[in-house]
């Protein structure tokens, strides 16, 4: 070996051994501290345990002993304690050591829609208490306050190191207890002020603010800044301050499955105008996101927690565990999030939202600097389509009717009417479509006569569309309507059970349209079905099969085809309806149970307005100018292709 070689190994055995000599006076001096401490807890265990008085069976002078036993055990408990305290103080500074060790407050601050429960200890928020909102119970017993927070579990803890000496100290917020200052009022927000000290002119600060400005956005509402005062000569080298963040959440609606479905943890992208979540789980669930997000919501069906942070979090970690039903318990959530940190950082403008799901509130919470957050999209009003016929039609329509009418039962009667009357033109094209092909039914017979031949199925296909065309029909004419009004069923299907205004509402025999009916309680429970009777369902299922035993009768006549799907139309589907309907809103049940019934009423009123005689004249009428007139290059290019198969088929057979 060379002497460079001989060198190395020479420095990085030193090196070593250095290292395991100052490991091995830490670890001694570990050892000491615990075993202080471990006397301070026993000598004030042994100090606060009740005394059992006994006989006194020992001479005067062992007497005089043990009284003098009994006075040296605090002097003792005295002095462990204060090695404890100083070895704090070594550890973490004075300040944090003070403030570790002092006794926390609880005090809470309310405007006309919440209370909001505040502790020293971590400088948090424990608890939310919405007022205009109460947990589900029968009617009359409905005296329980929305609680969004669960003080035994919520925490929100601040992470980062700050310097002590040659060592960095990790701070946890929630070890420590923080000084509140006397709460203030600015303007329209009281302004509630918590301090960390850390040294004598350096401190963490966290200032709320809650809002009682009768502007519903700002009111649900708390913007939480939090301020590094001074706080860059004591900090450590570190690019981020950690968030872990975490509740959980009551069951506060009827039916617990219900409720959990929509039930998860939501956050934005920035600059995103849709939101993510970690969707649907009856167990647990996790996440982690390495991008930057713009919020994160703990989102139950009908309120969310959010946590805002405008200048955007650098990554989250994100999960939640559900409850067992019947722990009154719902979900377990949890977020540990990071904020990026310089030297440069003064602070963050943060905030959080607690309050309803309610589209007209959700729609209107920016950040400060009006930035758009769309946390409208906690409410699932379905995508694409689907979500616009609910945003710009149903949503505006709703919010008018309530204005004038109290009763949210007429209000779903009144939306019915006013979306057949807008498809009715198309029920009308519809019906004068199927009357027509069952008008013709016996030329298309013939047609199945004349090419009974598999290798005929061109020719019959080009004779019956000629057919089609000479008598004016449309074979999608039948389905239009269906295809329009598919949108809209799905559109409410999703509107129902995420509206927060039909919550508590009540209509005939149920009690919450948000929810399901129960007529009766099974003792038991049916797979698919449930533990009891909806009889808005069951009357849905029952106006099902009507509407789909009518619907049939329309259309096999003029479309045999239709025959081989009855069982599936006429039977399972309303069977199916039932058993999927039955714990869903019962409100959604009503609306489809009216919808089926209008529509069998329209047929019925377009059925006596159309008569058959002249819409076969009619026909003939078109069918006779059509065989006069030229054929279209469309129908001449359909015409010639339809040939070419046929030629290119009987090439295939030979």
């Amino acid at each position: 070996m060379d002497k460079k070689t001989i060198l190395g190994i020479v420095v990085v055995a030193a090196l070593f051994l250095g290292f395991a000599y100052f490991n091995t006076k830490q670890q001694e001096k570990y050892q000491q501290e615990m075993a202080a401490y471990q006397a301070y807890q026993d000598s004030v265990a042994a100090a606060t345990r009740p005394v059992v008085p006994v006989v006194p069976v020992v001479p005067v002078a062992d007497s005089t002993a043990v009284a003098a036993s009994d006075t040296a055990a605090p002097e003792a408990a005295a002095n462990a304690a204060d090695a404890v305290r100083r070895q704090q103080v070594a550890a973490l500074g004075e300040y944090l050591a003070g403030a570790r060790d002092a006794e926390a407050e609880e005090f809470t601050v309310e405007n006309d829609v919440m209370i909001v429960t505040f502790s020293t200890r971590g400088g948090r928020i424990t608890g939310v208490t919405l007022k205009d909102y109460t947990k589900y119970a029968p009617r009359g017993k409905r005296d329980q306050l929305i609680e969004l927070m669960d003080p035994a579990s919520a925490r929100f803890d601040l992470s980062f190191y700050v310097k002590n000496g040659l060592n960095n100290v990790k701070v946890n917020t929630m070890d420590y207890v923080f000084r509140a200052q006397p709460e203030q009022v600015e303007g329209d927000a009281r302004r509630v002020v918590m301090r960390l000290p850390v040294a004598a002119d350096a401190w963490l600060e966290y200032e709320y603010l809650i809002y009682n400005k009768q502007v519903p956005e700002r009111d649900y509402l708390v913007d939480f800044n939090v301020r590094l005062v001074n706080m860059a000569p004591q900090m450590a080298n570190q690019a981020s301050i950690g968030i872990d963040w975490s509740n959980n959440s009551y069951q506060n609606e009827k039916g617990f499955q219900n409720e959990n479905m929509y039930t998860t943890i939501s956050y934005r992208f920035p600059g995103e105008s849709s939101i993510e979540d970690l969707g649907m789980s009856e167990k647990s669930k996790s996440k982690s996101i390495s991008t930057s997000v713009n919020w994160v919501a703990f989102k139950q069906q009908f309120f969310s927690s959010a946590f805002i942070a405008p200048q955007n979090v650098t990554n989250a970690n994100l999960a939640f565990d559900t409850a067992a039903p019947g722990s009154e318990l719902l979900k377990s959530f949890s977020a540990q999030m990071t904020v990026p940190y310089t030297v440069q950082t003064e602070g963050y403008d943060f905030a959080f939202y607690f309050g309803p799901n309610k589209y007209a509130i959700l729609k209107k919470v920016v950040a400060a600097d009006g930035e758009e957050l769309h946390m409208e999209r906690l409410i699932p009003l379905g995508w694409g389509i689907f979500g616009w016929v609910n945003r710009w039609c149903v949503i505006p329509v709703f919010d008018f009717l309530r204005n004038y009418i109290a009763s949210f039962g007429i209000i779903i009667l009144i939306l019915v009417i006013l979306v057949k009357l807008v498809i009715s033109p198309l029920t009308y094209k519809s019906y004068v479509s199927m009357a027509k092909m069952r008008l013709i039914k016996p030329q298309v017979d013939e047609l199945n006569k004349k090419y009974p031949k598999k290798e005929d199925a061109m020719k019959k296909q080009q004779a019956t569309m000629e057919l089609y065309k000479k008598a004016g029909i449309n074979p999608m004419g039948g389905c239009i309507p269906m295809l329009i009004q598919m949108p809209i069923l799905i559109a409410m299907f999703r509107f129902f059970p995420a509206s927060i205004e039909l919550r508590e509402q009540p209509f005939l025999w149920a009690d919450d349209l948000s929810s399901y009916d129960s007529i009766v309680n099974l003792p038991f429970s049916i797979p698919f079905y449930g533990d009891h009777v909806s009889l808005f369902a069951l009357l849905m299922a029952v106006s099902l099969f009507g509407y789909s035993y009518f619907n049939y009768q329309q259309t096999a006549s003029s479309q045999p085809q239709m025959a081989g799907m009855k069982f599936m139309m006429v039977y399972m589907m309303p069977i199916m309806m039932l058993l999927w309907f039955n714990s869903y809103s019962s409100g959604l049940c009503y609306y489809y149970l009216l919808s089926n019934l209008f529509t069998i009423g329209q047929t019925l009123l377009i059925r006596r307005m159309v008569d058959d005689d002249k819409i076969h004249a009619v026909m003939q009428a078109n069918a006779a100018k059509r065989s006069k007139g030229k054929k279209s290059k469309f129908q001449q290019r359909y015409e010639e292709l339809l040939r070419q198969q046929e030629a290119q088929q009987r090439t295939k057979r030979k």
